[in-house]
């Protein structure tokens, strides 16, 4: 399962502060409800004191007047209920509603409780006073109590913001964390891109020098492995090297001994047929040494060499020249159309080499009366190279094998399925690029070319 390192991240950077918010609004909700049950309480006392105030002693009886002041406490928007018992002792009603329930316990003090009126949730407060007439001692309690309402509006108005707060808050951190990472891990993601983007070929070392000091070990480990592949290549490209070119002496001499073994007057017919296998076996191999000694220069070149200004259209008017009289032999017309001069950077020889794999190709695989032009030009920042004929062509399937080392798409020809290889490898080399198209989507092949220019 694929994991996000920036997930991951943002998750040990949010679910501690999530965590600590959530202990805030927790927090911040308990304050809430604290500090309205207190102005709550508060004015249920004041109102209770008011009212306890107004009882007194008339003509011996205890009589209790309730002053407009007491119930204006409760004024609000949300239109609570508002409810008052005075009773003398604890039976006794001098006004007010005789279903307000008392407290379960004394009231010495102002007693704070909950009950229910009427179907409604009520708060209540029970406030105890003492009063004295001719000696007796009479106690009054007064009871005041009101619906909710306004109670969760004010819970709501002191814990709403300060919610909303906290969202924006972690909203907020969100968003910076985000940022932050995406900046911080930019480096991460150009070392990635840096290995990711590499040619097959590019055993660079990766640079460091920009890197975060956690990133260097990663990027040191990389630079091993590079070196260690780099080594690794150039000693198997020495190999096919040096074995190509051992292999071209006793090729060489092998044909040699064949050419010469023909003209014998005594070889039976059998013997002329073998031997005549034998110089085509052995011109095929030296070809493919030649071709595997080519590839393994191409493939070495890239920055093992200081590149020359080459005019890469002088160089396919000499290849032309080399190869007219085998395209004369085939009946095929052979043609170059070359606007001015094309400088490139890069080897004379490989360029030559990419040239000619290009332009033979096209005379093996195109039938005989075909024809093949080569035509070179400077564009704005390229130099463009394309050979096309009016053969076969290269069925799309196979378009993305034909770069491939000994693939061939037909045996119609003879070939060693290394041409297009080298082409290949000689443009990366050079920092160029070669596509195939069908030439006016029918028959036929388009090899195109991109070298980039010379810079002087």
């Amino acid at each position: 399962m694929m994991r996000s390192l920036r997930a991951r991240l943002l998750a040990w950077l949010l679910v501690p502060v999530a965590a600590f918010m959530l202990v805030t609004g927790v927090m911040s909700y308990d304050a809430a409800c604290e500090t309205a049950g207190l102005l709550q309480d508060n004015a249920l006392f004041a109102s209770a004191r008011i009212i306890g105030e107004d009882v007194d002693w008339e003509e011996g009886a205890l009589i209790a007047r309730i002053p407009p002041a007491a119930l204006e406490i409760f004024e609000s928007p949300y239109q609570d209920q508002v409810f008052y018992r005075v009773v003398k002792g604890r039976d006794r009603l001098l006004g007010g509603n005789p279903d307000l329930a008392l407290p379960a316990s004394g009231t010495q003090g102002p007693v704070f409780y909950d009950t229910v009126l009427d179907g409604n949730r009520v708060r209540a407060v029970a406030y105890e006073r003492e009063l004295y007439d001719s000696g007796a001692i009479e106690p009054v309690t007064i009871v005041v109590g009101k619906t909710q309402a306004s109670y969760r509006a004010m819970l709501a108005n002191l814990w709403r913001p300060q919610l909303l707060r906290e969202g924006c808050m972690l909203a907020l951190v969100i968003a910076l964390v985000l940022i932050g990472l995406t900046f911080e891990l930019r480096p991460l993601v150009r070392l990635k891109d840096d290995v990711a983007d590499r040619d097959a070929l590019q055993l660079e070392p990766v640079n460091i020098e920009r890197l975060p000091s956690e990133l260097c070990p990663v990027a040191d480990a990389i630079n091993q492995c590079i070196a260690r592949l780099k080594v690794h290549a150039t000693t198997q490209r020495k190999f096919i090297a040096d074995a190509a070119h051992q292999l071209r002496t006793p090729l060489a001499l092998l044909g040699a001994q064949v050419q010469c073994a023909r003209p014998c007057e005594n070889c039976g017919p059998m013997l002329s047929d073998a031997l005549a296998g034998i110089r085509r076996s052995t011109v095929k191999m030296t070809e493919m040494t030649n071709q595997l000694l080519l590839l393994a220069q191409a493939e070495s070149s890239s920055r093992e060499r200081t590149p020359a200004k080459v005019d890469l259209a002088a160089v396919v008017s000499c290849v032309l020249e080399e190869l007219v009289d085998a395209a004369q032999r085939r009946g095929i017309d052979i043609g170059a159309e070359l606007n001015g001069r094309a400088f490139v950077a890069g080897s004379t020889m490989l360029l030559i080499a990419l040239v000619t794999n290009l332009v033979d190709n096209a005379i093996r695989y195109t039938q005989p009366g075909g024809r093949v032009t080569a035509t070179c030009e400077e564009q704005a920042n390229d130099v463009l190279l394309q050979v096309v004929d009016n053969g076969p062509g290269i069925a799309p399937e196979s378009r993305v094998h034909v770069f491939e080392r000994f693939y061939r798409g037909t045996t119609d020809a003879e070939g060693t399925g290394l041409g297009l290889p080298i082409v290949r490898e000689v443009a990366h080399s050079h920092g160029g690029s070669v596509e195939l198209e069908a030439v006016d989507g029918h028959t036929g092949l388009r090899v195109i070319v991109r070298l980039p220019k010379w810079r002087d």
